[in-house]
C-alpha cells in the first residue's frame, strides 16, 4: 500500500477522501460480511425455508408453474451476491456523489454545463439579433467572451467589426464568404 502511494498512479487526496467518508466504515464493514461469507449461512437457511415450502405447495396442490404464490416464493428468494452488490453499490454511490459535490467548484473539476450547448444558445439568439452577417458574428464572439454587444457603443461595434473581418474563423466561415 505504501508503495502505492508513493508511486503516484492513484490520486492519493481521493483516497483519503473517500477512507475518511462517514459512509466509508459501512461499505467496509457489508464488504467485509461478504468477503468472509458472515451471512453466507443465514442466505443459505432464508432460500432453503423458501424452497422447501414452495416443493410442499408442489406436492400437496400441483399448481400450475405460473402460480402466484409459487412465484412469489421463488422471488422471495435471496441471492448473496446480489444483496451485497446492491447494498455496496448504494454505499459507494453516496460517498463519491458527496465527494464530487464537495468539489463541484474546484479548477480541475469540469464544469456541469456543456460549453457546445452554450456556443448552440448563442448562435441561436445570434439569429434573432437584426443585423447582416458580420454583426451576428460580432454577437456570438461577444457572447462566448461574456460581453454585451448591445451596450457596446456604436463606435466599439464598427472597431469590433473592423478587427473581425481580419479573423481567419470569419473569412472562412459560411458568413464570411457571403459577399464573395
Amino acid at each position: 500500500m505504501a508503495e502505492l502511494l508513493k508511486s503516484g498512479r492513484i490520486n492519493n487526496r481521493l483516497l483519503c477522501e473517500i477512507a475518511t467518508h462517514e459512509n466509508f466504515t459501512a461499505l467496509m464493514t457489508d464488504a467485509e460480511i461478504y468477503v468472509d461469507g458472515i451471512a453466507t449461512m443465514r442466505f443459505q437457511d432464508i432460500n432453503a425455508s423458501l424452497e422447501a415450502v414452495r416443493a410442499e405447495i408442489q406436492q400437496k396442490y400441483q399448481p400450475e408453474e405460473e402460480d402466484t404464490t409459487l412465484k412469489a416464493l421463488q422471488a422471495s428468494q435471496i441471492q448473496e451476491e446480489d444483496y451485497f452488490c446492491h447494498v455496496t453499490h448504494k454505499e459507494w454511490d453516496a460517498i463519491l456523489h458527496d465527494i464530487r459535490l464537495a468539489h463541484e467548484a474546484d479548477a480541475e473539476s469540469a464544469p456541469d454545463d456543456s460549453s457546445t450547448l452554450k456556443i448552440i444558445a448563442d448562435v441561436e439568439k445570434a439569429m434573432r439579433f437584426p443585423g447582416n452577417a458580420l454583426d451576428k458574428f460580432c454577437y456570438v464572439m461577444c457572447s462566448q467572451l461574456q460581453i454585451s454587444y448591445e451596450k457596446l457603443t456604436e463606435k466599439e461595434r464598427t472597431d469590433l467589426k473592423n478587427i473581425m473581418k481580419k479573423s481567419g474563423i470569419y473569412k472562412d466561415s459560411p458568413l464570411g464568404s457571403r459577399k464573395r
